[in-house]
């Protein structure tokens, strides 16, 4: 079954079949965009992700979770120490390097951290954090972090919704 663009719901239960609608109907929900860094046996790594949330201000808790399934998932699921970065609509092209290569920092200013996790620059929102749990979540591991160090900048949000990249402006 294909998502049709009419004003009309497109009802369905949520079975191995039907996968494509799910991520479709998630999809009506707008993220932001996130990259998450690591220190790993192979150098610095980076991954995509807009599963990414606050939890908590105290104790400063987030959330994110990697998926099971990708090539990367080793490296996040072992990790002590990571950074999430909050994209700014201009990095765009820094969304799509880390979605197809986990080590897209060529181009990039980068530093560490005491914990050797590279950090980029220019980002929205900045969090430095010690993995503190992970729970299982189907196909995905939620990962629950303490944020150590946080940065941030003014700036319009890099967004995703419905498949697309977009751009979110504060007023």
């Amino acid at each position: 079954m294909t998502m049709q663009t009419t004003n009309h719901p497109v009802t369905f239960h949520p079975d191995p079949d039907n996968t494509r609608l799910l991520r479709d109907a998630f999809g009506r929900f707008p993220t932001g965009v996130t990259i998450v860094t690591a220190a790993s046996q192979n150098g610095p790594v980076g991954i995509t992700a807009n599963s990414f949330s606050s939890v908590s201000l105290d104790p400063p808790l987030v959330m994110w979770a990697p998926d099971k399934g990708s090539r990367r998932f080793p490296y996040f699921e072992s990790a002590e120490h990571y950074a999430i970065h909050v994209l700014s609509h201009e990095q765009d092209a820094l969304c799509h390097g880390f979605a197809r290569n986990a080590h897209a920092f060529d181009d990039l200013q980068l530093t560490e951290n005491r914990h050797g996790v590279p950090l980029i620059e220019h980002c929205l929102a900045r969090f430095e954090c010690q993995r503190v749990a992970a729970y299982e979540g189907g196909d995905h591991l939620i990962v629950l972090g303490r944020v150590i160090r946080a940065e941030m900048r003014d700036g319009d949000a890099l967004t995703f919704f419905a498949g697309k990249l977009g751009q979110t402006a504060p007023k």
